[in-house]
């Protein structure tokens, strides 16, 4: 590792307090200074709406307030001649179009810099709200091709969402492609404080209310299996502390999601000593093991789960009354998903080797 005079710009995404958004904001800029010895700026867009529009990430208005405003800074900085050869900028949503309007900026002013981004979801996922609202009309089907391309390195967390990308777009050249882990090696010492609580017979359900995420197969459960305490986290309005609180107490975290390619609340609850029932799907089945996984074609709609419904009672009833003997698998499993996919390792790298 060397020491540097060129510039990492974090292009980042708008932190909403109750998903991790707000804790890249806090640990990346350090971690990746720490990793590369560079010197790090991030460009914020400032205050948004902290309301996600329902069903979604973020707020469809308030995203595009924000990166308007990060272009602005951006076309400031080249105005001023503060971007240099070398420098490299990293966007931590990668579905942003300014990074076009960077490439062209870059490119007609002559300065060689990189630029890498971190892929989350687009219309090219069925299953996403870009990929039910808009599908593959082509002005998104060329506005997120033209995306990819503006990058040097596309970040993908998993080997499932690259191959979904390029079941769409299928013309990708070697080497634009990375699957890192996200750099996510501060939840140890973020979920600390909360660690060895006692467990209730609480079964959780952390993702967004929306349709790709099924929550009529957990609304269903509940009333089948009323001796546990079923949860949707969304209902709450927790706070963070108050989400991570509920997860610390909890037994399991249960899933049948039509979309997911990473899983992050499932890292969140192994590290509380929480259990986690997922599908044979998306990126859980390279990512959870045997354990943990039920058979994909058991939710992979209401007509299916309706048949297998039996099956899967019996396998959350097994695991909420025999707590304890998981446990191994639980430490195990954690174990794998750090190393594997909640570690920015492959990131930093990519990045500090282009820097020259």
């Amino acid at each position: 590792m060397y020491t540097y005079s060129m510039t990492i710009y974090i292009v980042d995404i708008e932190a909403v307090e109750t998903r991790y958004t707000a804790e890249w904001k806090k640990y990346l800029p350090w971690q990746l200074q720490k990793f590369t010895q560079s010197q790090v700026t991030t460009i914020s867009g400032g205050d948004t709406p902290q309301a996600t529009t329902p069903g979604a990430f973020l707020n469809f208005g308030g995203t595009n307030v924000y990166k308007s405003n990060q272009l602005e800074q951006i076309a400031t900085l080249f105005c001023e001649g503060k971007i240099n050869d070398g420098d490299y900028f990293l966007y931590t949503d990668a579905w942003n179009p300014t990074v076009i309007q960077l490439r062209y900026m870059a490119e007609l002013l002559g300065v060689n810099i990189s630029i890498g981004g971190m892929w989350h979801a687009g219309s090219y996922d069925p299953s996403d709200f870009l990929g039910r609202l808009i599908g593959d009309k082509p002005w998104v089907r060329h506005a997120e091709h033209s995306m990819f391309e503006c990058y040097d390195h596309n970040f993908y967390a998993t080997d499932f969402h690259i191959k979904l990308w390029n079941k769409t777009f299928n013309n990708v050249q070697p080497g634009k492609v990375v699957r890192t882990g996200w750099p996510m090696e501060y939840f140890d010492q973020e979920l600390e404080a909360y660690k060895g609580g006692k467990k209730s017979n609480t079964i959780l359900f952390p993702h967004r209310i929306a349709p790709e995420k099924q929550p009529e197969i957990f609304y269903d459960l509940k009333e089948a299996l009323p001796q546990y305490n079923f949860i949707v986290c969304q209902e709450k309005q927790l706070q963070k502390y108050e989400y991570h609180n509920l997860l610390a107490e909890s037994k399991l975290v249960f899933s049948a999601n039509l979309q997911e390619t990473l899983g992050i609340s499932g890292y969140e609850a192994l590290i509380l000593d929480t259990m986690v029932l997922v599908p044979d799907r998306l990126s859980y089945k390279e990512m959870f093991l045997d354990t943990f996984r039920y058979p994909s074609e058991w939710t992979q709609d209401m007509q299916h789960y309706q048949l297998n419904k039996q099956k899967i009672m019996d396998k959350i009833v097994d695991m909420m009354e025999n707590y304890s003997k998981y446990v191994t698998e639980i430490q195990r499993q954690k174990k794998q998903l750090q190393t594997q996919f909640f570690h920015g390792k492959n990131l930093y790298e990519t990045i500090d080797e282009s820097i020259i």
